[in-house]
């Protein structure tokens, strides 16, 4: 199912829908999850966050994953959950899986960008940096204004050789803020 929506013969949505069938994940498995595998914050990434608040800049969370784990990442960044998009798991009372709810962007091939387009309208945003390790981050400029490319975690050979700036850590994010070369104000977002 992963190489048909990556080579195109099956859509993001498609896919989704596919592998949660097969899994059907209840609300007891999710926290199960969550509770035994914690998502782990790559080194500096905290840090990066916070240097970004400090100079007014809106953070966002754009995921094709799941909102009831993503938003325990937001959460230990102080990203506000109105600032987290991603997608939702549907249970019944019993706490059965009940499919996803399919209305949400991230649903969606090329849903990243559909994200960051909405954003920008509705917020007027003038410059949006995409950071992330993904085609489908990579995918999102535009409409985002710029994108960089990251590797801490995973080196995909597409995005390295395609991004124009391309880190293996938040550091070297972090120097160049330190030293006033990029600047940004309040309406600058970082995704």
């Amino acid at each position: 199912m992963t190489r048909k929506a990556m080579g195109g013969s099956l859509t993001f949505k498609a896919a989704l829908t596919e592998r949660l069938a097969l899994i059907r994940p209840s609300r007891e498995q999710v926290q199960a999850l969550i509770t035994e595998h914690p998502p782990r914050l790559t080194e500096g990434i905290k840090n990066l966050v916070h240097r970004l608040h400090e100079r007014n800049v809106q953070v966002f969370l754009i995921s094709g994953g799941f909102q009831s784990i993503v938003e325990h990442v937001a959460a230990e960044m102080d990203i506000p959950m109105s600032n987290v998009y991603a997608n939702r798991l549907k249970f019944y009372f019993n706490g059965d899986y009940a499919g996803f709810d399919e209305t949400q962007l991230t649903a969606e091939s090329g849903g990243k960008g559909k994200v960051i387009g909405l954003l920008k309208e509705k917020y007027g945003f003038r410059n949006v940096v995409m950071i992330g390790d993904g085609a489908t981050d990579m995918e999102a400029c535009p409409p985002a204004d710029g994108f960089i490319g990251f590797g801490g975690n995973v080196i995909r050979q597409q995005v390295k050789e395609k991004a124009k700036w391309y880190i293996t850590d938040f550091e070297e994010l972090l120097r160049e803020l330190d030293s006033d070369s990029i600047k940004m104000n309040h309406n600058d977002i970082i995704y």
